[in-house]
């Protein structure tokens, strides 16, 4: 599956070091007197080694990798002690990665009496943390949290369900894509229709995009393949504005879904400046090719 992996520039890593220990990981170490990342497999992808690298050679990209392994990570933090293994939990809580910090206590349950320290106490701090990460992880990423539901008095509620929500930025296999419903909606309407929380995001996962200003689209054609083959979302929402530009994300959906190995139901939507439907319905083919010849 393709991913978020970081990417060291070794012509820029001065072997400082300074990266090494923010990745609670333990992905990162100092060889040959630069920064190496000794497993995929390991690197979560949240990118908390970036910010300490002073001479910024730390960057994210997405590229074919194994699916990241909570259970790997946790086995080995344990060998390392018991305050390796705390700081890897608080890492997990402080970016609000619910599923992950759950995976980790089902881990350490299991071990109860076969490592090398005592791990009740451990389970107490998961365990607790686990109902309120997401009103706790507000002092940590807020790129990789899930909003908490609840509005201020003088505010709609708001019915997003995940975050972030922006295609080059989302984690194709998230918890929250997992069998979902997806909504692809050009960015341009949620500002275009008033009613979009209530209308269209209840029971859908929602990734946004504008193939006009944004680059690199060929890795939008990539994630959304992943989100349909790996993700199993169950179908796709395509929601765009009347104008041409919009046409492109159309194609982009259209492609992905062809070149997929599952194949799902898909429909499109099309709303005008003020936010009223236009036309609705499945032909993806025929509206692309109707948007090409208006073009």
């Amino acid at each position: 599956m393709k991913r978020d992996i970081i990417r060291i520039d070794q012509a820029l890593c001065n072997g400082c070091g300074d990266c090494v220990p923010s990745c609670m990981e333990g992905a990162l170490q100092i060889i040959g007197g630069k920064a190496r990342l000794i497993s995929d497999l390991e690197c979560d992808g949240l990118g908390a080694c970036i910010k300490p690298c002073p001479v910024g050679a730390i960057t994210l990209e997405l590229r074919e990798a194994p699916p990241y392994s909570e259970v790997r990570v946790i086995e080995e933090m344990c060998k390392h002690g018991r305050e390796t293994v705390v700081a890897h939990l608080r890492h997990l809580h402080d970016h609000g990665q619910v599923t992950y910090l759950q995976e980790a206590v089902t881990y350490l349950a299991s071990q109860q009496g076969c490592l090398p320290f005592a791990v009740e106490e451990l389970l107490r701090i998961a365990a607790q943390a686990s109902p309120d990460v997401k009103k706790r992880a507000a002092h940590g990423c807020p790129g990789s949290r899930s909003p908490d539901g609840s509005p201020s008095a003088d505010t709609l509620p708001s019915a997003l369900s995940h975050w972030p929500i922006q295609l080059h930025l989302v984690n194709p296999m998230a918890n929250c894509f997992l069998g979902a419903e997806l909504l692809v909606s050009a960015d341009c309407v949620a500002h275009a229709s008033g009613d979009f929380h209530r209308q269209y995001l209840p029971g859908k996962a929602l990734v946004i995009a504008c193939p006009k200003l944004d680059s690199q689209l060929g890795s939008y054609v990539e994630k959304l393949e992943c989100l349909v083959d790996d993700a199993e979302v169950a179908s796709i929402t395509v929601l765009v504005m009347e104008v041409p530009c919009c046409g492109a994300l159309l194609g982009l959906v259209r492609q992905a879904a062809a070149s997929a190995r599952r194949k799902i139901p898909v429909r499109y939507v099309v709303v005008d400046i003020k936010g009223r439907v236009l036309e609705e319905g499945s032909d993806l083919d025929t509206q692309v090719a109707r948007v090409q010849q208006h073009n």
